[in-house]
């Protein structure tokens, strides 16, 4: 669309422009009348990409995946109504998870707002507090001042979502008609000055630069000093996506000090490491009470947000350090049982290397070598118990399908993981490899929502994406499925189906059984035929119900450029007990092993 025909597209065009200079890439477009000045804008704009999907809730999410994958913006436009109330779940998911995304919703001009027009509620504020920016367009108007406020706009948008703390922005956009690209005579100046028609070439119109959160000089003093000084000291690190050197960075502070990692899998340092310092067993460790009763810290480190486990959670609650610093670029209170003693609002990885590199020039020798020495024995024979546990059952579950996609995925897929049973089950069994994927979750809310949507968005940028979920948060999201199968990027989808919410079994309100009508109330057995279900919706589909089927058919997915959905039937009764079996086998092991050689 060489010239604008009319004041609406000339305002639509000129804010997806300045959105791609702003650095955007990917806009997801839902169907709308309201909304057509902006998906055309999005459509046309050169160096955005365009997806259209037919369902407002899953393109959220879908959003929500390929900004989390990317680690880029991403944009999302729907109509007026109810259309904007869809994009809520994945908002809020994207606050929590601080997941930039830019939300346009098309809006009916104030004068026709609580007058009965069709497709009208109040969207001002519609996302609440759950949103980082949130701003009111005025009615398109093409005149100078007008046009340079819709290019400052649009940047303006994108730099709140990508500053810290990153996360939605909400721009509310009312629109008169017409809505369709009609030539208006007269509507679009032929005498524009430059800078409101074109912008200002290929720099933003209004370009705006992140602060830095690098760490102060007393910072990385005060931390080397107390790492020098701590004689039982750890790193904890929990769910964290944020930034592609912070492994790394850890790992090498953590080799320098002597000190062990308990790293949940959603950490990332799991990946790029085998072996010392990171341990993959961690849970297993802390659920053994002799274990983390001899393994009381002094000083903790904690990196990303709050463990997934619970027994690590219980470790550092009931065993609280001297310190227990908590390291967050934002400088979030992710706290809940409010044990830490300092948050810093720091960059972790500079503040890793910073202190790295001073330990380094005067490190006195070994610093706390026993004391990790001894999480690192215990590691190696708790993984030993699993795997010779695992080689014993009888039946395909949850830990077992853990195991055979960790054997087959390498650092060039992504790893999603839906919340619930499947990311505890990660967490408990996903080993340390040289060459592990990246492991995506929705951690910021935890919810089981949009999960497929949030994996296909993640196997949008291109490479191979492996979704591990539960039959619940499967169907909770199917039209995430219908999606797959149009969109059609790499997606593996393996489904742990045990008929219902599994993980309420291993809550306490199980004991109560009929008392609390258990099965109805939290079990909630569907009793539907998944294979069906996702082969209704046109995707390839298989069952398996044992190790050797299961390493086929993902094999056989992993070359396909398709969406695959492999579902694992799993009996529910079994998993409970075979889970208690794997942690009772892990404590015998380490009944074995002598810890009193860790200092005190």
């Amino acid at each position: 669309m060489q010239r604008p025909p009319n004041r609406v597209y000339a305002a639509a065009l000129a804010f997806f422009a300045e959105l791609a200079r702003a650095g955007l890439r990917h806009v997801c477009v839902c169907p709308g009348s309201r909304s057509s000045p902006l998906a055309v804008a999005a459509a046309t704009t050169p160096g955005l990409e365009a997806s259209v999907h037919l369902d407002e809730r899953s393109a959220a999410f879908f959003a929500l995946g390929h900004a989390k994958a990317s680690r880029d913006p991403v944009a999302l436009v729907c109509t007026s109504g109810t259309a904007a109330a869809n994009f809520l779940p994945a908002v809020v998911e994207a606050h929590y998870a601080r997941i930039p995304l830019v939300v346009l919703t098309a809006d009916r001009p104030p004068e026709l707002r609580e007058w009965g027009a069709g497709q009208t509620i109040d969207q001002v504020h519609l996302y609440g507090r759950h949103v980082r920016w949130f701003v009111e367009a005025p009615v398109p108007e093409a005149t100078p001042a007008a046009l340079r406020h819709v290019r400052a706009l649009a940047g303006r948008a994108v730099a709140e979502a990508v500053s810290g703390p990153r996360g939605p922005v909400h721009v509310n956009l009312p629109f008169r008609e017409p809505l369709a690209p009609v030539p208006v005579p007269g509507d679009v100046p032929e005498n524009l000055e430059a800078a409101a028609a074109r912008g200002r070439g290929d720099h933003p119109y209004t370009a705006a630069s992140p602060g830095s959160r690098g760490p102060s000089p007393e910072q990385v003093a005060s931390l080397t000093e107390w790492v020098r000084s701590a004689k039982r000291g750890v790193i904890v690190a929990g769910p964290d996506d944020s930034h592609p050197d912070l492994p790394g960075a850890v790992r090498r502070l953590a080799q320098v000090a002597a000190w062990p990692v308990l790293a949940e899998a959603t950490s990332q340092l799991r990946a790029g490491s085998e072996g010392p310092p990171v341990l993959a067993h961690g849970d297993a460790l802390l659920r053994d009470r002799r274990f983390a009763s001899a393994h009381a810290p002094d000083l903790v480190l904690r990196i990303g947000d709050a463990p997934t486990s619970k027994a690590t959670r219980a470790w550092l609650r009931e065993h609280t350090p001297e310190r227990l610093l908590v390291l967050d670029p934002d400088g979030v209170h992710h706290d809940p049982d409010h044990v830490a003693t300092d948050i810093w609002r720091v960059e972790a990885a500079s503040l890793c290397d910073a202190v790295r590199r001073r330990l380094e020039r005067h490190r006195p020798g070994s610093l706390q070598e026993s004391w990790s020495d001894s999480f690192h024995a215990a590691e190696a024979v708790a993984r030993s118990a699993v795997e010779d546990a695992l080689g014993e059952a009888d039946t395909l579950l949850e830990p077992g399908v853990v195991r055979v996609l960790a054997r087959h995925l390498k650092s060039d897929t992504f790893v999603y993981v839906s919340n619930s049973m499947a990311v505890r089950d990660l967490d408990s069994h996903w080993p340390s490899a040289s060459d592990g994927p990246r492991v995506l979750a929705n951690r910021g809310a935890n919810g089981i929502d949009g999960v497929t949507s949030s994996a296909l968005g993640a196997a949008a940028t291109g490479r191979r994406t492996v979704l591990l979920t539960g039959d619940l948060a499967f169907l909770h999201d199917l039209g995430g499925l219908a999606a797959a199968h149009r969109l059609a990027a790499p997606l593996t989808i393996v489904v742990v189906d045990n008929n219902g919410g599994g993980i309420f079994s291993y809550l306490p309100v199980a004991e109560y059984g009929p008392a609390v009508q258990f099965e109805r109330l939290f079990r909630t057995p569907h009793d539907l035929d998944l294979e069906s279900a996702a082969r209704g919706l046109g995707v390839r589909t298989a069952r398996v119900e044992s190790s050797q089927h299961l390493d086929a058919a993902l094999k056989e997915s992993l070359v396909d450029p398709g969406v695959n959905v492999i579902l694992v039937p799993i009996d529910r009764d079994r998993s409970v007990a075979h889970h208690r079996e794997l942690q009772e086998a892990v404590s015998r092991h380490l009944a074995d092993l002598s810890f009193s050689g860790v200092r005190a």
